[in-house]
């Protein structure tokens, strides 16, 4: 197994892979056709990817994106998956070897709607053989987080919370702590358009995620959206205001 440990003195260069350098040592991407992000998050021993694109074509272009920006000899060794819909989970099959960790359930929802996964992914314009292949490799997470866990990528350390159900039954975010807190927040929070509610969506707990989502990362952290531009604790709060305003909680 190629080992995690960092080239000597490399530096990501997020631009030259078309990334955003969001500080404290990751960055992110938003894929095409979805808007979808993706992230990673880098260490003196590890490296870990939040979420992983639509399909194995684009789970294998962040697997190659990786490479690059971690440099000679490293790769990625933790995965975590925000949440099961297809845009953030259809290319973790091509992360061999790595672990991956997603919200306590995770696996059963899995069990139950590979199907449902499968046709979400072609109602919304992906190929069916792909998706259909990319279902059926699709595999439950080696960790399921409930409440909070750290993970040390090696002088760095990281927290996964699970802050579902909201957007979905199983919402998991990554907080990465610095002066400048970076939330990778799955579509807890989304910026390039309204909130998206489907059909296992919780709206009336949404709010509440969103509170334990600002308590988590505080005033002064960066949002990373599922969809969307980084936003701040101001831009949260107003749309936990508007998800609250339109299901009647306070």
């Amino acid at each position: 197994m190629t080992p995690e440990r960092p080239a000597p003195d490399h530096v990501p260069d997020w631009a030259a892979q078309g990334w955003e350098d969001l500080g404290e040592g990751c960055g992110r991407v938003r894929l095409p056709g979805w808007d979808c992000t993706a992230g990673l998050v880098t260490g003196g021993e590890g490296a870990l990817m939040v979420d992983a694109g639509s399909g194995l074509r684009e789970g294998a272009a962040l697997r190659a994106a990786a490479r690059e920006l971690l440099g000679p000899g490293r790769r990625v060794g933790h995965l975590a998956l925000t949440h099961p819909h297809f845009d953030h989970v259809l290319g973790a099959p091509v992360f061999s070897g790595a672990e991956v960790y997603a919200a306590v359930g995770f696996g059963r929802a899995l069990d139950r709607g590979r199907e449902a996964l499968c046709a979400d992914a072609v109602r919304h314009g992906a190929d069916a053989s792909a998706a259909a292949e990319a279902s059926e490799l699709l595999r439950p997470a080696h960790h399921e987080v409930s409440g909070t866990r750290a993970l040390d990528l090696g002088g760095r350390q990281v927290l996964l919370a699970d802050l579902g159900p909201a957007h979905s039954p199983y919402d998991l975010v990554v907080l990465v702590p610095g002066p400048v807190p970076v939330v990778f927040c799955g579509d807890l929070v989304e910026e390039s358009g309204p909130p998206q509610a489907g059909p296992d969506a919780v709206p009336g707990r949404w709010p509440a995620a969103l509170d334990r989502l600002l308590a988590l990362g505080g005033e002064d952290a960066r949002y990373v959206p599922g969809h969307g531009a980084v936003v701040d604790a101001a831009f949260v709060r107003r749309q936990r205001d508007q998800l609250a305003g339109s299901v009647g909680v306070s």
